[in-house]
């Protein structure tokens, strides 16, 4: 079972005109994850996460390749977020995405969901689809600003919560028509 982490990931304001996280001198940079951020991603994930991840469970995915794209958002050599996604055929299931929550709200979640969707697009991905806690307002808002809509209910999905999921779906992202999406979107 695939794990909603948008709850540290709902940042839908603006980047800094400069890039940086508050407080950083370097620019943010997005870029694949490798196992050297493993650590980083895994401490965010243990912040944001009702049911984390474990080390094992991300380098199992970074071993797959062919059908992962996993993306980190670094200052220096300090992981700010991360994004991930499974490719099925000509779909993209959106596995996690989660942001430090000391840095939210800079337009990490967004720029990280752009360059793994680009990414996907690619790659020859046409639809894309993801779950969401139903109480998790924020990041369905980033969702749609993505292009994504309900797509239907997973009833007791985040079962330790006793919440439903919201499955939502974005499709013909291959288009130019999404493709001028993203870029509206920065990203």
């Amino acid at each position: 079972m695939f794990t909603e982490q948008l709850a540290a990931a709902a940042d839908l304001g603006p980047d800094r005109a400069d890039g940086r996280p508050s407080g950083s001198g370097t620019p943010t940079r997005i870029e694949p994850m490798k196992r050297r951020h493993i650590r980083g991603v895994v401490a965010i994930e243990n912040q944001v996460n009702h049911k984390p991840w474990s080390e094992s469970l991300f380098l199992g995915e970074l071993r797959m390749p062919t059908s992962r794209i996993y993306n980190v958002a670094l200052d220096a050599h300090r992981v700010l977020g991360f994004c991930g996604l499974m490719l099925i055929t000509d779909e993209g299931h959106i596995t996690n995405v989660a942001v430090d929550p000391t840095v939210r709200r800079l337009g990490i979640a967004r720029r990280l969901l752009g360059k793994t969707i680009r990414e996907a697009v690619d790659r020859g991905v046409t639809s894309l689809t993801l779950e969401v806690r139903m109480s998790n307002k924020g990041a369905q808002e980033l969702y749609r600003r993505f292009g994504f809509f309900p797509g239907g209910i997973r009833h007791r999905y985040y079962a330790e919560l006793n919440e439903d999921a919201l499955i939502m779906w974005a499709h013909d992202v291959s288009t130019e028509e999404y493709a001028k999406r993203l870029e509206g979107l920065g990203v």
